[in-house]
């Protein structure tokens, strides 16, 4: 049965308008992405195959092109059309916190941090840095690659720092494996940035670690 068969209350873009979008399951907003379905399948149906085949949305959303394109009713299309999606999405938490905006909450921090670093395929270590109200003054990507000690380098964060006249500072990097967990390397590399910066009296207020579903804030779990 085709989806304008079904009852209009049952339909995935008539029950996001009367409803909202929360009331959807993931599979009843993929096919409104989708628009369509293939033959024999409606774009509910492709879309639960689909949600089966790459196991959920976070893994649909970030497989590559070739990976992407090669699902059945995907294409170049379709891929192009889901990246700028999510291109938008980063540029919209982005703007959440503007230069001059005070951070007025860990939330808001994690979302932004998260749109800008999470989609990453490599490690990015990067900076918010703040003024001594904690408003906004840049954010920066600092380093990229294995993040270890030896690939963060305290002298250049420590300049980076004076020459934005930064008063605090929140780091944060991506764990492209999806976990979250902050490792040993994580918290040594955090101390020594935090022994460098005192030095110019200059705060670290939080070091993040990010993924795409998830954030884990360093400083709530008293590892700074």
């Amino acid at each position: 049965m085709a989806i304008t068969d079904w009852p209009e209350g049952e339909r995935p873009r008539e029950k996001l308008l009367q409803r909202g979008a929360g009331a959807l399951s993931d599979a009843e907003l993929l096919a409104i992405f989708l628009r369509t379905g293939t033959r024999g399948q409606t774009a509910v149906d492709l879309a639960r195959t689909l949600l089966s085949r790459f196991g959920g949305l976070k893994p649909l959303f970030t497989a590559d092109r070739k990976h992407f394109c090669a699902a059945q009713g995907l294409g170049d299309a379709k891929y192009a059309q889901l990246q700028a999606i999510l291109e938008m999405n980063r540029r919209y938490l982005g703007e959440s916190l503007q230069r001059g905006e005070t951070i007025t909450s860990p939330e808001a921090a994690n979302h932004y941090l998260q749109a800008q670093i999470a989609h990453h395929p490599m490690e990015i270590f990067a900076a918010l840095f703040l003024d001594t109200r904690h408003r906004v003054i840049c954010f920066e990507e600092l380093f990229s690659g294995t993040i270890d000690g030896a690939s963060v380098h305290p002298r250049e964060v420590v300049r980076k720092a004076i020459r934005h006249n930064a008063a605090a500072v929140i780091f944060a990097h991506n764990h492209p494996s999806g976990i979250a967990e902050p490792s040993q390397a994580d918290v040594q590399i955090t101390d020594k940035l935090r022994l460098a910066l005192d030095l110019v009296d200059v705060r670290v207020l939080d070091h993040i670690v990010v993924t795409g579903g998830e954030c884990v804030s360093m400083a709530n779990r008293g590892l700074i």
